[in-house]
């Protein structure tokens, strides 16, 4: 079974004199990401085979076991859109170096080069959407961004070997 970063209900919400909402902070967050991700370079990719070539990208050569936890599918769903992906040309399939039982999902050049053009689409809108802030907005945003770094850190899946435990 593939490990995952697990999140825990606390107590209760943060206390009122932080000002945060975190069902507020967590729904903008949300909103912003999926409206980021669609992109005319991605052609008729789903948002979800765009994250598993981009995983591929950043994290390659991955197991399918980590490759699935990392994106939070379950392995029949992920055989199906790695098969796609691969009859596409974007990623390539070849058996681990300690393990010839485990496969491990790398990129080929054409899948870095669309994941190239999908974050640049990405930067690009943000970069507009920034444009379009106050100084104290921006100010906001460039303080907050090392915090949600770190947030985004301690999420992270846990590790798979290559025999995905």
């Amino acid at each position: 079974m593939a490990r995952t970063a697990q999140v825990q209900a606390s107590d209760g919400p943060l206390s009122a004199p932080s000002g945060l909402d975190p069902a507020r902070l967590r729904i903008a967050l949300a909103r912003v990401s999926r409206r980021l991700r669609p992109t005319g370079a991605a052609g008729r990719l789903t948002t979800t085979e765009v994250d598993v070539l981009l995983v591929a990208v950043r994290r390659g050569p991955a197991s399918m076991s980590d490759m699935a936890a990392f994106c939070g599918l379950n392995p029949t769903m992920l055989s199906r859109l790695v098969a796609r992906l691969e009859r596409s040309g974007l990623l390539e399939r070849h058996a681990g170096a300690t393990d010839r039982r485990v496969w491990l999902l790398s990129a080929t050049p054409a899948g870095s080069a669309l994941v190239d053009k999908v974050l640049a689409e990405r930067d690009d809108a943000l970069s507009h959407l920034l444009e379009e802030l106050s100084p104290p907005e921006l100010a906001a945003l460039a303080a907050a961004t090392p915090v949600l770094e770190t947030l985004a850190e301690r999420l992270k899946p846990a590790p798979v070997d290559e025999a995905g435990r």
